[in-house]
């Protein structure tokens, strides 16, 4: 069973490219500080990549609670 990965966006949109913009929407992103929980597989690793200078990244371990994060 693949993994999960909890993206965050850790810097703002503003002032960047369209491109970059769109892709830290389809991740599910709202603004610095957002979380999402994703499946681990290679089109999300490519977005993540993509925008690795707006997020940061964590593997979660299988069976680990995935239950968004309320700040």
């Amino acid at each position: 069973m693949p993994g999960k990965l909890r993206v965050t966006q850790t810097k703002s949109t503003i002032s960047h490219i369209a491109r970059n913009r769109a892709t830290v929407r389809a991740l599910g992103l709202h603004g610095i500080g957002s979380s999402s929980i994703l499946p681990d597989n290679a089109p999300v690793r490519g977005m993540c990549r993509q925008v690795r200078f707006l997020v940061t990244v964590e593997e979660l371990p299988e069976g680990a609670d995935t239950t968004p994060e309320t700040n």
